[in-house]
């Protein structure tokens, strides 16, 4: 799904989209080429289990270095 469908889908701007991910508050897209994408199936799963946070403190941590 393009940034587009996922911010419609959760009924935000797409900038919000954007800090969710660097943030690690959504499941990581994936790259097609130049494009970023993610997993129609991923997200509608996070939403499911209550949107929590994906990345982990320890993720956080090493991202950090």
């Amino acid at each position: 799904m393009p940034v587009d469908d996922v911010a419609r889908l959760l009924s935000v701007s797409r900038r919000t989209v954007w800090r969710m991910r660097d943030s690690g508050h959504l499941p990581a897209p994936v790259r097609l080429g130049g494009a970023i994408r993610w997993r129609r199936g991923d997200i509608e799963n996070w939403i499911a289990s209550g949107c929590p946070p994906v990345r982990t403190a320890k993720a956080k941590a090493e991202g950090d270095r």
